[in-house]
């Protein structure tokens, strides 16, 4: 075997191969506002929402994942228009008419929403023929019924543009390398797209947070705060890895401050800050108050007879 194979991909077209778009992180407030003020990509399942109660804070559906265990391709158009993602995981091809159709509803969506990332997963050999060139290939690698290394080699998915689906980042970084690393045959390594993962939340249920090197005990921190210190050190892993996407900067999901003051409950001014994590409601007698838990809220508007403002 020649050398000028063995070595036809250069370290930079390989990095350029793993710098990903976006790093994924899919759940519900109020974890998601701390990986999207990370510079995480965030979304959540279609048959899910962020949950969302709290005022002065915009979090966009960036990701829009399928629920794959009862998938309905209509229904996830529908919400697909609705959200208008950045990235949409279409659903599992498991054989070629699968494909097939998920290739066309990828087509219209692309047509209609050009700047969307659409992801078909392929989960036979069949499959990857049916999908267009441009179509991300997602990578199953997590929870899933198959892994892709059970059902397609790996030089299948060379020299397309791939997502790769779950697994912590050491896992998924063990796939990327195998994905654009020289090949003694010469292919073109895979374009990594984006990863994503959101064990971090079930470890953290488990007093545990995520390094590269093993869970570490948070006995000591909230569900939130080892959710953080979790997200923290995969931002940390995937920027030394040189994997963290160039557009993933601190970004801010508080709007502007209210133009009406909200007070909250004691009588001080409530600060943007802390009404991230505040329950802010609004009441018919022109007062917007900020509660600090839904007991504190309950026991107020009991007291007080507040009605709170209707919405339509």
């Amino acid at each position: 075997m020649s050398s000028e194979a063995i070595h036809s991909w250069s370290a930079t077209a390989i990095g350029d191969a793993q710098h990903a778009d976006y790093v994924g992180f899919l759940h519900r407030e109020p974890f998601v506002i701390d990986a999207y003020a990370r510079g995480f990509a965030v979304g959540v399942r279609e048959d899910y929402s962020y949950q969302s109660s709290l005022r002065n804070v915009d979090i966009p559906v960036e990701i829009l994942d399928n629920d794959f265990r009862n998938p309905d391709l209509d229904r996830y158009i529908e919400r697909f228009e609705t959200y208008e993602p950045s990235v949409g995981i279409l659903g599992d091809a498991y054989d070629r008419q699968e494909a097939r159709r998920y290739n066309k509803a990828a087509r219209e969506l692309t047509r209609k929403f050009p700047e969307t990332e659409i992801i078909v997963v392929p989960k036979c050999r069949e499959a990857i023929d049916e999908i267009d060139e441009d179509i991300v290939l997602g990578y199953p690698l997590g929870y899933s019924d198959q892994t892709a290394q059970e059902y397609i080699d790996i030089v299948d998915w060379r020299g397309r543009r791939v997502h790769l689906l779950g697994a912590s980042p050491p896992k998924q970084y063990e796939a990327m390398e195998a994905l654009t690393q020289p090949r003694v045959t010469g292919e073109e390594p895979a374009d990594i797209v984006g990863v994503d993962w959101n064990g971090i939340h079930l470890a953290a249920l488990h007093g545990e947070y995520f390094t590269p090197h093993g869970y570490g005990t948070a006995d000591h921190l909230s569900i939130r705060e080892t959710v953080r210190e979790s997200l923290e050190w995969i931002k940390r892993f995937w920027q030394d890895k040189g994997v963290w996407p160039s557009s993933g900067d601190a970004r801010s999901p508080l709007e502007s401050e209210p133009m009406d003051p909200v007070w909250a409950v004691d009588g001080s001014r409530a600060t943007a800050e802390a009404l991230e994590d505040a329950i802010v409601i609004e009441y018919e007698n022109g007062q917007t108050l900020a509660y600090r838990d839904q007991h504190e809220r309950e026991r107020i508007e009991y007291r007080e007879g507040l009605t709170p403002k209707a919405e339509y």
